[in-house]
């Protein structure tokens, strides 16, 4: 008789309990959002703060450009360092940041044979192709690249880190004849 009568006392706390701690999982969701996805949102930010490339090549300032995508989980990590580098330089460069995944951009993509993400390009004033770095790159050697661009008139020369997206075909911005129901 005595278990009982403990059933229904554990049963009220158990979902007293269960009720508290989904609370508590909402709550810090929604405290911690910006934390917890801030990658991506800076991401979805520098698209909309870009400087229009046609604009970037022919303004006499050094270049950034950068291909990336929302779902790659490698421009996800690099996007505070790139944020922090657009921080210290937007002054004396134009940051341009194109989404892989917009058909607008696709000459850009071909232009520069972006095949894997993120890729940044870093150009002179003179719109000159110096240096590409593709895949997973840490803070200092972008910033080191940065400060000397102007200095140094080599040619083109390409960075690779083996962590990198793998850029796809994009056929779902693909216009064909039955394409228009």
């Amino acid at each position: 008789m005595q278990s009982e009568s403990r059933e229904p006392l554990l049963k009220p706390n158990f979902n007293a309990i269960l009720v508290l701690l989904i609370a508590v999982i909402i709550i810090s969701l929604i405290l911690f959002r910006n934390i917890i996805f801030q990658s991506t949102y800076l991401l979805k930010s520098f698209g909309e703060s870009s400087v229009d490339p046609e604009i970037a090549f022919k303004n006499n300032k050094p270049t950034f450009l950068e291909f990336y995508a929302e779902w790659c989980e490698v421009c996800k990590e690099m996007a505070p360092k790139v944020s922090s580098l657009k921080e210290e330089y937007e002054k004396d460069f134009n940051f341009v940041f194109l989404n892989v995944d917009n058909q607008k951009w696709d000459n850009y993509i071909r232009k520069f044979d972006v095949n894997g993400i993120p890729q940044v390009n870093l150009f002179d004033k003179k719109g000159n192709l110096r240096l590409t770095f593709i895949g997973k790159q840490e803070e200092f050697t972008i910033k080191d690249s940065i400060d000397q661009i102007e200095k140094e008139a080599k040619s083109h020369e390409e960075i690779i880190n083996n962590e990198f997206s793998i850029l796809k075909e994009n056929n779902k911005n693909k216009v064909n004849p039955r394409s228009h129901g």
